[in-house]
Protein backbone atom coordinates (compact mmCIF):
# COMPACT_ATOMS: atom_id res chain seq x y z
CA UNK A 1 0.00 0.00 0.00
CA UNK A 2 1.34 3.32 -0.95
CA UNK A 3 2.64 5.98 1.87
CA UNK A 4 -0.23 8.79 1.62
CA UNK A 5 2.43 11.19 3.32
CA UNK A 6 4.63 10.54 0.43
CA UNK A 7 4.05 12.43 -3.19
CA UNK A 8 3.69 9.77 -5.75
CA UNK A 9 5.90 10.93 -8.97
CA UNK A 10 3.74 9.00 -11.73
CA UNK A 11 0.86 11.45 -12.21
CA UNK A 12 -1.84 9.04 -13.48
CA UNK A 13 -4.86 11.03 -16.68
CA UNK A 14 -6.75 13.84 -15.81
CA UNK A 15 -9.94 13.06 -15.25
CA UNK A 16 -12.11 16.51 -16.68
CA UNK A 17 -15.78 16.34 -14.96
CA UNK A 18 -18.77 15.97 -17.37
CA UNK A 19 -20.86 18.53 -15.06
CA UNK A 20 -18.41 21.50 -17.19
CA UNK A 21 -17.53 19.79 -20.33
CA UNK A 22 -20.54 21.26 -21.77
CA UNK A 23 -21.01 24.74 -20.45
CA UNK A 24 -17.70 25.54 -20.42
CA UNK A 25 -17.59 28.84 -22.76
CA UNK A 26 -15.46 28.92 -26.42
CA UNK A 27 -13.49 31.78 -26.86
CA UNK A 28 -12.59 33.22 -29.95
CA UNK A 29 -9.98 35.55 -31.44
CA UNK A 30 -8.35 36.41 -34.14
CA UNK A 31 -4.92 37.87 -32.26
CA UNK A 32 -3.25 38.56 -29.13
CA UNK A 33 -3.66 42.31 -28.16
CA UNK A 34 -1.39 42.72 -25.46
CA UNK A 35 0.23 40.29 -22.88
CA UNK A 36 2.68 40.50 -19.81
CA UNK A 37 3.23 38.78 -15.95
CA UNK A 38 2.28 40.35 -12.91
CA UNK A 39 3.02 38.34 -9.11
CA UNK A 40 4.17 35.17 -11.01
CA UNK A 41 0.86 35.04 -13.02
CA UNK A 42 0.67 35.03 -17.15
CA UNK A 43 -1.60 37.68 -18.42
CA UNK A 44 -2.55 37.37 -22.13
CA UNK A 45 -5.70 39.76 -23.90
CA UNK A 46 -7.27 38.01 -26.87
CA UNK A 47 -8.78 40.06 -29.27
CA UNK A 48 -10.77 39.08 -32.35
CA UNK A 49 -12.27 41.74 -35.26
CA UNK A 50 -15.42 43.10 -35.81
CA UNK A 51 -16.45 44.32 -39.43
CA UNK A 52 -18.96 47.29 -38.78
CA UNK A 53 -20.85 48.54 -41.80
CA UNK A 54 -20.31 52.62 -42.61
CA UNK A 55 -22.07 53.62 -45.39
CA UNK A 56 -21.18 51.94 -48.35
CA UNK A 57 -17.42 51.12 -46.45
CA UNK A 58 -16.68 48.83 -43.51
CA UNK A 59 -15.07 50.06 -40.68
CA UNK A 60 -13.21 46.78 -38.51
CA UNK A 61 -13.37 47.30 -34.83
CA UNK A 62 -11.02 45.54 -32.33
CA UNK A 63 -12.44 43.99 -29.58
CA UNK A 64 -11.55 42.28 -26.35
CA UNK A 65 -12.77 38.68 -26.38
CA UNK A 66 -10.90 37.27 -23.25
CA UNK A 67 -7.94 38.10 -20.48
CA UNK A 68 -6.53 34.80 -19.75
CA UNK A 69 -4.35 34.58 -16.96
CA UNK A 70 -2.90 31.68 -15.93
CA UNK A 71 0.36 30.17 -14.16
CA UNK A 72 3.67 29.57 -16.08
CA UNK A 73 2.82 25.96 -15.48
CA UNK A 74 -0.25 26.51 -17.16
CA UNK A 75 0.91 28.87 -19.89
CA UNK A 76 3.94 25.88 -20.62
CA UNK A 77 0.93 23.36 -20.92
CA UNK A 78 -1.02 25.68 -23.21
CA UNK A 79 1.98 26.64 -25.45
CA UNK A 80 2.90 22.41 -25.62
CA UNK A 81 -0.86 21.99 -26.66
CA UNK A 82 -0.96 24.97 -29.50
CA UNK A 83 2.27 23.67 -30.53
CA UNK A 84 1.09 20.01 -30.83
CA UNK A 85 -2.36 20.66 -32.66
CA UNK A 86 -0.54 23.27 -35.44
CA UNK A 87 1.82 20.16 -36.12
CA UNK A 88 -1.53 18.12 -36.72
CA UNK A 89 -2.70 20.89 -38.72
CA UNK A 90 0.65 20.99 -41.10
CA UNK A 91 0.74 17.30 -41.16
CA UNK A 92 -3.06 17.44 -42.02
CA UNK A 93 -2.17 19.68 -45.28
CA UNK A 94 0.79 17.94 -46.51
CA UNK A 95 -1.38 14.70 -47.25
CA UNK A 96 -2.51 14.43 -50.77
CA UNK A 97 -6.02 15.20 -51.37
CA UNK A 98 -7.81 11.59 -52.06
CA UNK A 99 -9.96 12.29 -55.43
CA UNK A 100 -13.68 11.15 -54.43
CA UNK A 101 -14.98 8.40 -56.97
CA UNK A 102 -18.48 9.60 -58.88
CA UNK A 103 -19.79 6.25 -58.68
CA UNK A 104 -18.94 3.54 -55.41
CA UNK A 105 -20.11 0.00 -55.96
Amino acid sequence: MADPETPSTAQGPVTISTSSAERAPIVYFDGASCFGHHNGAIQIELAANLLMPVGAAVRVDVVQTAHLRCSVAAALALREALDKALAMYKQGQQQPNEEIPAVKN
